[in-house]
């Protein structure tokens, strides 16, 4: 894997003198010719930590988490995966070949060790890094308020999921072609009507989550990160969700290295419930409640939970 907007070492690494400058975003090349395009913030001497963005999110959203990466002397990278923002499409998805793909993103950026979080949508690929890679060089997961719907079967968590992210499950089993549709009509709002879409994401959420969607400049960079996801239409979007509700190809409760789950106790878009009993059957789980937080917990208990990730990497 090399970097495509600059020369890279021999083998394979990217350029210490051509990395990127914070907030700016770049791009590798898969040895399969695919393109990952990634945005970084924090410290870039700071251990690495990958972000996985949530649904529908891009590698915008790492400008959520800038401060406290910089603050906790992080280097914080958050990857488009393949089909959303500005990566490569890619037919067959799978969790162990995002793993390879977070792995083969350190090596081009030159990190023995790295560390992975996941938000949302996010969550389930950061567990998958826990299943797959190495702990000898994955010293960190953080899984926050993750879409856990298919961690013990086939769309298990509908229950316990809004009537609208229910049905999505349903569809995205047994009717691909309404599934389609449904991001489709997601993506046309989330691009071009951003005013009514951040309505509609403030009518789903609490109090706490409206407070931190008011705080200067978060708005304009929700909204920007959402619309990036559909830069080539929903189809990378509904690929990334269908293997959310469908059974996981790994195991939570085999996972014995340490995970922290972080969950906020008043999470409108994914219950608690959900998480709690991933946690309470995956062996190496370290459960991060937080009352009265919301779905937006990674942005407001974002200092804390990159301290932990910080530590780690350091220890």
């Amino acid at each position: 894997m090399n970097d495509t907007d600059s020369e890279s070492p021999s083998d394979g690494r990217v350029s210490p003198s051509r990395r990127p400058h914070n907030g700016s975003t770049k791009s590798v090349t898969t040895q399969d010719g695919r393109r990952l395009s990634y945005l970084e913030v924090g410290d870039p001497h700071g251990p690495l930590v990958i972000h996985n963005h949530g649904g529908p999110s891009s590698r915008i959203e790492a400008r959520f988490f800038a401060a406290s990466a910089t603050k906790k002397r992080l280097r914080l990278v958050c990857v488009d995966r393949p089909g959303i923002g500005q990566s490569s499409p890619q037919r067959a998805r799978t969790y162990a070949g995002w793993a390879d793909d977070m792995t083969a993103i350190a090596d081009a950026l030159g990190c023995n060790e790295f560390g992975v979080t996941g938000w949302s949508e996010g969550g389930p690929w950061a567990l998958a890094a826990a299943a797959y890679i190495d702990p000898l060089r994955l010293r960190h997961v953080s899984s926050i308020a993750g879409g856990s719907y298919g961690a013990f079967g086939d769309n298990w968590a509908a229950d316990y999921l809004s009537k609208v992210d229910a049905l999505g499950g349903t569809l995205a089993l047994r009717f691909t072609p309404g599934f389609r549709l449904m991001y489709a009509i997601l993506g046309i709002t989330a691009k071009r009507f951003r005013k009514p879409y951040l309505e509609q994401t403030r009518k789903a959420v609490n109090d706490y989550d409206r407070q931190i969607l008011l705080q200067r400049n978060f708005a304009s960079d929700f909204s920007e990160a959402s619309a990036e996801c559909f830069a080539q239409g929903s189809d990378g979007l509904v690929r990334d969700s269908e293997l959310l509700y469908r059974n996981w190809a790994f195991d939570v409760t085999t996972i014995e290295r340490r995970v922290h789950m972080w969950q906020g106790l008043d999470d409108r878009l994914v219950p608690d419930p959900i998480n709690k009993a991933v946690a309470d059957r995956m062996p190496g789980s370290v459960w991060h409640p937080v009352e009265g937080a919301g779905h937006f917990v990674a942005v407001g208990s974002a200092d804390e939970l990159f301290g932990i990730a910080a530590e780690e990497l350091r220890a």
